[in-house]
């Protein structure tokens, strides 16, 4: 049942961000006055199709459902009838070509902005950016940040929940240091610079925010399970356990804990805990295991959070139509911007190749999501939508920015580029996407296994 979920997801993923971008094609041919002869979702054998308009288009579903395209009268891939010839996309001027080619990559990102807007009129489930005392040594203790204290902005843009906390800190990767303006649990504003300095680019692909000592506070987290066999249970933990400090140092979540035990693979950690109104201290050795090419602690718990305490850390993030539009639009610009970063990350080995994924992680997340909720789901939808537009745009041969690269060459020269340097670029580009696409799928196989 959860392959099912996954796939059925996945297609509707696809289904919705190819819709809209060849309908972003489609409209803007329209609009400059070129006969689309087809407009299909999916590429391949034709399952399912019919002929609409005064055109007589033929929408089309097809059999390979990852991508699609919009077909239109061009002299250079078939013969014309003489009538269309004024309307073929070959006869377009290079300003009305550029126009319709991105717009596909385009109306993605406007796409992503409208999901982004429902999501914030119909309110953002989060909670308070309420921390927890940070790890002695860590950055966020450096910079004098307290139990209690909750962010309200990082570098003077607010922050409204822990997750905005979270992407405002990966945002600001590859920097030195960012000013966090907090106010204390006496009620005091207090400016923090917190270096950044530290984490290498591994760091920001994996649990930075425990390396930056930054947990939000929850209250002392609840044993649901000590798992058998693990260090925990054999020390003597049980269900119901509340945590109140390890080592002497109060745990205030269960990003908490896990950051105590990471640190202390092999070495004796003292649990102080509650159980039924009594404290006990319980000593354990996390078990040494490998994470991400390092040596990390496990104690072996399941950890939940008292609802109560849950409750009034809750937050809802929300605005009116308006304001959700330009805050979808800034939202949608930050993630292009960043992706952009990460790409150019990858490139000069800043960071790590694994950060590409194919169709089998992409269905994976899609059902993750859908089953987290529909909000989950349509923040996944908006996420791709983005991903898909800005990847659309890079300047490669068979994506839409590598044609936008022939009509701007053809713009300078004063000519359309030669058939030779066409037929070049596009064996090129065949090639740069194979191996994309093989690195992908290599990546998705090595997390599967």
């Amino acid at each position: 049942m959860d392959v099912v979920v996954k796939i059925a997801s996945f297609l509707v993923v696809l289904g919705v961000l190819v819709t809209f971008h060849e309908l972003g094609h489609y409209l803007v041919a329209r609009w400059c006055g070129v006969k689309v002869l087809r407009f299909s979702v999916g590429f391949g054998h034709i399952v399912w199709s019919r002929r609409l308009g005064r055109d007589r288009t033929e929408f089309a579903i097809s059999a390979l459902p990852l991508g699609g395209y919009v077909k239109m009268a061009d002299e250079r891939e078939g013969d014309v009838a003489p009538e269309d010839l004024p309307r073929t996309f070959n006869r377009a001027s290079v300003w009305r070509r550029i126009a319709i080619v991105a717009a596909g990559p385009i109306a993605n990102l406007l796409l992503a902005v409208l999901l982004y807007a429902g999501m914030f009129v119909a309110g953002v489930p989060g909670h308070k950016p309420v921390l927890s005392a940070p790890p002695a040594g860590s950055p966020a203790a450096t910079a004098a940040i307290a139990a209690g204290d909750r962010v309200t902005s990082v570098d003077g843009i607010a922050v409204g929940s822990f997750q905005d906390l979270r992407w405002r800190l990966l945002e600001a990767s590859g920097r030195d240091r960012v000013e966090v303006e907090v106010e204390t649990s006496g009620g005091a504003q207090a400016t923090r610079v917190l270096s950044l300095a530290g984490l290498s680019a591994g760091d920001w692909e994996g649990a930075f925010m425990q390396k930056l000592g930054l947990s939000a506070d929850f209250g002392p987290p609840v044993i649901e399970e000590a798992v058998a066999g693990k260090p925990a249970a054999r020390a003597g933990l049980e269900a119901g356990d509340r945590i109140l400090e390890i080592d002497g140092e109060a745990v205030r979540s269960p990003a908490d804990v896990a950051t105590r035990t990471n640190a202390k693979p092999g070495a004796e950690v003292v649990f102080r805990v509650e159980r039924r109104g009594a404290r006990i201290d319980v000593p354990l050795v996390p078990e040494a295991v490998e994470s991400g090419g390092r040596r990390v602690g496990i104690a072996g718990v399941r950890l939940k959070v008292d609802p109560e305490i849950a409750k009034g850390l809750a937050t809802t993030v929300r605005y009116g139509p308006l304001a959700a539009l330009a805050e979808g639009a800034r939202k949608t610009w930050e993630l292009s911007v960043f992706t952009v970063k990460m790409l150019g990350r990858v490139l000069t080995g800043e960071a790590s190749v694994k950060n590409i994924s194919g169709p089998i992680t992409l269905a994976d997340y899609a059902g993750q999501s859908a089953q987290a909720g529909m909000l989950v789901f349509v923040g996944y939808l908006a996420l791709i939508s983005i991903s898909l537009g800005v990847l659309n745009l890079l300047p490669v041969p068979l994506l839409d920015g590598g044609q936008l690269l022939y009509y701007f060459a053809e713009i300078v020269r004063g000519r359309p580029l030669s058939d030779r340097a066409f037929e070049l670029g596009q064996r090129i580009g065949m090639a740069v996407l194979a191996a994309l696409m093989a690195l992908a799928l290599f990546n998705d196989f090595s997390r599967l296994l």
